[in-house]
C-alpha cells in the first residue's frame, strides 16, 4: 500500500478529551486506550519500510511516535509546524456547548489562530515534509493531528476519483501519498490496524 518514496500521516492515539469532545489543551496526554492504539498501529508501521520519524511537539503526539519508534529502533524529530491548530482561550471547553463549531471558524479565538494562519502553517509544514522524506532512507512517518491532516488532504493531496476528503479522521488513522508531486494518495484514513475495542467509535472528537 505504501511506495518507498511515500509519506505516511499518522493522527495521534485518543484522549481523554478526544472521547468527551472537549477542545484539549496542549498538555494533553494519551487515554490507556490511546496508548493501546499506539501500539497497534506501531506494529502495523513496522513492516512498511519506515526510515523516518518526525512528529507534532504537542504531547499526544510525540507519545504516539515514541511507540511507534521504538521497535523501529529509530529517532524521532519534533517540529511546531505540525501541531493543531490554536483554539487560545476555547481550549478546555465542550465543543458540543459552544453553540458554533469552532473547527471551521475563519477568525481566530482569543489567543488562537486564524483558519488563515493556520492553513499557511501546515502549507510551510508541507514543504517541510517533502525536504525530510528526501533526506530519509525509505518512507517518512509524520505524527500530527486531524485538521493538520485533513487541511493537508484537501488542500495538497491528489486524491483517486471515487475518493472524497473525509471530515471525520479517526486516532491512528494512517493517510499515505506519493513524497513527489502531485502527492497522489493512496490510502486515506485507514484503521485497519484497529481491532475490538479499539475501533473508532464515531463518538469521540475528531479534528484536535
Amino acid at each position: 500500500m505504501c511506495s518507498i518514496m511515500s509519506i505516511i500521516l499518522v493522527r495521534h492515539g485518543e484522549t481523554a478529551f478526544n472521547a468527551s469532545r472537549v477542545l484539549q489543551p496542549p498538555d494533553t496526554p494519551l487515554s490507556e486506550r490511546g496508548r493501546l492504539q499506539a501500539q497497534a498501529v506501531a506494529r502495523r508501521l513496522a513492516g512498511m519500510s519506515v526510515g523516518g520519524i518526525i512528529s507534532s511537539d504537542l504531547p499526544r503526539a510525540v507519545a504516539t511516535a515514541q511507540a511507534i519508534a521504538a521497535p523501529l529502533g529509530l529517532d524521532i524529530r519534533v517540529h511546531a509546524s505540525l501541531q493543531e491548530r490554536n483554539f487560545g482561550e476555547l481550549r478546555g471547553r465542550a465543543y458540543d456547548n459552544l453553540g458554533f463549531d469552532p473547527l471551521l471558524m475563519e477568525d481566530a479565538p482569543a489567543g488562537g489562530e486564524s483558519m488563515a494562519a493556520f492553513c499557511g502553517r501546515v502549507a510551510e509544514a508541507m514543504a517541510l515534509l517533502r525536504e525530510w522524506r528526501a533526506a530519509t532512507h525509505g518512507n517518512l512517518v509524520v505524527v500530527s493531528h486531524g485538521l493538520v491532516i485533513r487541511t493537508l488532504i484537501e488542500r495538497h493531496l491528489l486524491l483517486p476519483a471515487d475518493v472524497s476528503a473525509q471530515q471525520r479522521l479517526a486516532n491512528t488513522s494512517l493517510t499515505v501519498f506519493g513524497a513527489e508531486t502531485p502527492h497522489r494518495a493512496t490510502l486515506i484514513n485507514c484503521t485497519t490496524h484497529l481491532v475490538g475495542t479499539l475501533r473508532d467509535d464515531a463518538r469521540g472528537l475528531s479534528g484536535v
